[in-house]
């Protein structure tokens, strides 16, 4: 049975934020089509949809390639996100309900049980993923929405994760839990500072393992929230 657009739309930006498609590179519409077996109508329009969200960007002459952002750009995602987070958190600290913090504290829950024993790194992120997508939802606004899916979907950011140690999981489980208090106790400004600290915090451990990295002239993988 044919794939729909949306379907194949699904699997290219999944794709994408696995790391099936090299940052940097072309990629032609028929390699997509391979890569989700299928024909190439419904890849253009799933490429259109993915430009529009930044996932994809066209050259010059309209080829399509995974966005590869300089160190400088990187840092300005990790600024822009600090502060859509904090902005989201504030909301959220007012408008958040009972049984979204019960479902907070169910994420939060998974979280440590992936850090348990040996770290379960895609664990990790998979309830990193559930604990953020409720915040934003807590904060009921379709605009910050949208804005956050485009920062936060970007690979650089998606993929960081792979970049921390243990310790680094751990510091960012502990935000969680602050934000948990900070939410039950209704408290915008305590809400906002953990959000901001929570995402810096992120951006300088992505440096430093990104430079020790460098250090050691090892290849670095790109994601964490």
């Amino acid at each position: 049975m044919a794939k729909t657009s949306e379907q194949v739309y699904r699997q290219i930006r999944a794709g994408i934020l696995a790391g099936d498609f090299e940052p940097g590179m072309f990629v032609p519409e028929d390699e997509f089509a391979s890569y989700c077996g299928t024909s190439r109508t419904p890849v253009r329009e799933a490429i259109a949809r993915l430009v529009s969200e930044t996932l994809l960007q066209r050259s010059g002459t309209r080829r399509v390639f995974v966005p590869l952002w300089s160190d400088g750009e990187v840092e300005e995602l990790f600024t822009l996100r600090a502060k859509l987070e904090a902005h989201c958190a504030e909301r959220a600290a007012e408008l958040i309900t009972p049984e979204e913090i019960a479902e907070l504290r169910t994420h939060a829950d998974f979280i440590d049980a992936a850090l348990g024993g040996e770290a379960d790194i895609p664990g990790f992120v998979e309830g990193n993923r559930r604990f953020h997508a409720t915040l934003l939802a807590a904060a009921r606004s379709e605009p910050l929405n949208q804005m956050m899916r485009i920062i936060v979907n970007q690979v650089i950011i998606h993929r960081t994760a792979e970049r921390y140690t243990v310790s680094d999981l751990e510091q960012s489980q502990r935000d969680h839990r602050d934000l948990i208090a900070a939410f039950t106790a209704h408290d915008v400004a305590w809400a906002g500072a953990i959000a901001r600290n929570h995402i810096r915090r992120a951006a300088h451990a992505y440096r430093l393992r990104a430079n020790e990295a460098a250090t050691r002239g090892a290849p670095c993988a790109e994601d964490m929230d």
